[in-house]
């Protein structure tokens, strides 16, 4: 990162102790990165236990809030299902791996590197899966794109429906396409 350019730095701990080995291995991530995005301005990081009502440890959940020139990126990590979570450093990993994947993408995007529209990319849910953790979005063009519930910022993949039209960015996947971020038009901003 631009030795010139100190982003603001928050990290919040939500049903924990705070922990300065946490902090310190968040930091070391937002530094990490600085090698693909030189002018962060802010970042803000939830790290937060779920409640114990499995016979095994917490879950972590972590959100990544970073400002940048001209926008804002979130990524939110979700332990449901994924015991790897147990470990905070595997959430907080996670999260940031999200996070680096979003800043490459719009990287991309602003060099002109990108096929997409400058508009991005919308479709409607056509299937969901709660149980699977899959939900598939269909394009004006009929073409399929996966998700998961880990792709759904700022609403609960599990009050999505069959219908809601959503905007997504789009990745290429082992499976095909896949979206890694979706969006539900019209429904903001409502975690469960």
């Amino acid at each position: 990162m631009n030795a010139e350019r100190v982003p603001l730095v928050e990290v919040t701990f939500r049903n924990m102790d705070p922990s300065p080995a946490v902090e310190d291995k968040v930091r070391a991530q937002i530094e990490k990165l600085g090698q693909f995005h030189d002018h962060i301005m802010a970042c803000r990081v939830v790290v937060e236990a779920g409640h114990r009502h499995h016979h095994k440890g917490n879950l972590y959940h972590v959100r990544i809030d970073l400002t940048v020139p001209n926008g804002e990126l979130v990524a939110s990590r979700e332990p449901s299902g994924h015991h790897a979570h147990e470990d905070v450093y595997v959430a907080v990993r996670d999260a940031f791996d999200a996070m680096r994947r979003q800043l490459q993408d719009r990287l991309r995007k602003q060099r002109g590197r990108v096929k997409h529209h400058e508009t991005p990319p919308h479709g409607v849910v056509r299937e969901i899966a709660p149980m699977s953790d899959y939900g598939l979005i269909e394009t004006p063009d009929g073409r399929e794109i996966r998700f998961t519930s880990k792709s759904v910022v700022d609403y609960d993949f599990a009050r999505l429906e069959v219908g809601d039209r959503v905007w997504f960015t789009e990745v290429d996947s082992d499976d095909g396409p896949a979206a890694s971020t979706v969006h539900v038009e019209g429904k903001h901003h409502i975690v469960g």
